[in-house]
């Protein structure tokens, strides 16, 4: 048994360690993964605080994967461990039940799971962590109690620091397909060879004659010569089910369209020169100081080296046109789906600097280089 607590103990802490580290690497993508969580329960009015609740949750399965670990505080751990699980499970078990939220981000976008996979994950989980709640009291501390709560706080505070700088400066590792140095033409494309979905369809058939009732697969129904027989028809509609999942392309939602909803995504993305993107996916709560920086960076390009400077956004044309009047924008303003731009860059606003559909570089608006070191490093004639 001792054995055995041992394992889960291992096994578990450094799960959560791992869990936590990866997504709180990226807490405003959790975020956004929580805010379709609050409006499949509708409780919408909790968005506000999302990136809060965020670096929160990531931060505390540092914290008590670390507990577990040395084995500080274990009787409160072991409760913290089981209340999270039975709540991460049935948050899992809900989406993969009722297929409301088809990736839970348990381990942001590095490892993406289905709602099945996630449930069958936690369920493993609950059943470690059981064991290590029913032995919670035979748990050793492997330091003196004032040296296990020190280290306690230190955990915590590394664990939100993380999540404190990555919001702020962008995730240290970019686990997403716009990541710098990826070519989004190619990301956009199924590569030769590559295997598509494997659909099967299910045919309900009925006797005219008898009133018998079939059910078959295409195949059965094809190689049965079943169709031939005029006595028997289809019923409803044939059912269409996925059987294997094939190549899926890193990027498949990417539209970038004009005021007038003409789409420029391959003009945009074919330009053999420098584009100075400037990504703010909502301009109702983007930074308009940074924006009023950026601005002044796109005017000077566009004045030394003729560069094209773009903003994306997810708003209305009209609100668009409002907000580039008021602020007195030089960019080209073109439009793409909220999803995407989110994607793109983890700020509001975000810069991406692309040639020829490739990702030179990308930064959030605390972290863009002065003009003369932008310059220097990209724009040298």
């Amino acid at each position: 048994m001792k054995q055995l607590v041992w394992f889960c103990r291992i096994f578990v802490g450094l799960l959560f360690i791992f869990s936590g580290l990866i997504k709180i690497n990226d807490p405003l993508g959790f975020s956004y993964k929580l805010e379709e969580y609050f409006d499949v329960f509708h409780i919408g009015f909790l968005s506000s605080f999302a990136l809060s609740i965020s670096i929160i949750l990531c931060s505390l399965e540092v914290i008590l994967g670390f507990a577990l670990l040395i084995g500080v505080r274990a009787k409160s751990v072991a409760w913290g461990l089981l209340l999270l699980i039975i709540f991460f499970a049935f948050l899992t078990f809900y989406s993969a039940y009722f297929k409301v939220v088809q990736t839970c981000g348990c381990f942001g976008d590095a490892i993406p799971l289905t709602p099945w996979q996630s449930f069958s994950k936690d369920l493993v989980l609950l059943l470690l962590i059981i064991v290590i709640f029913i032995n919670r009291r035979a748990i050793e501390p492997a330091f003196s109690k004032k040296t296990g709560d020190n280290l306690l706080i230190g955990s915590a505070v590394v664990a939100v620091g993380i999540g404190l700088y990555t919001y702020s400066f962008m995730p240290v590792i970019d686990f997403l397909p716009y990541k710098v140095g990826a070519n989004i033409p190619d990301e956009m494309k199924i590569p030769a060879g590559a295997k598509p979905d494997i659909y099967e369809i299910t045919y309900h058939l009925k006797n005219k004659k008898t009133g018998d009732t079939k059910v078959m697969t295409d195949k059965e129904y094809l190689k049965t010569n079943i169709w031939k027989d005029n006595s028997w028809e289809i019923v409803g509609s044939p059912e269409n089910k996925l059987v294997k999942k094939g190549y899926e392309v890193p990027i498949k939602d990417l539209s970038i369209q004009d005021a007038q909803a003409n789409n420029y995504t391959n003009e945009l993305l074919s330009n053999p020169y420098n584009s100075f993107i400037v990504v703010a996916y909502d301009l109702n709560h983007t930074n308009v100081e940074a924006i009023g920086k950026l601005n002044a960076t796109a005017a000077n390009l566009i004045r030394d080296f003729n560069t094209r400077t773009i903003m994306l956004t997810s708003n209305s044309a009209k609100d668009a046109a409002v907000f580039a009047k008021k602020n007195h924008l030089v960019f080209e303003i073109f439009y793409a789906d909220e999803v995407p731009l989110k994607s793109m860059v983890r700020a509001n606003p975000g810069v991406i600097l692309m040639k020829n559909g490739v990702i030179l570089n990308k930064w959030h608006y605390h972290s863009v280089p002065k003009y003369d070191d932008l310059v220097k490093q990209y724009f040298q004639k």
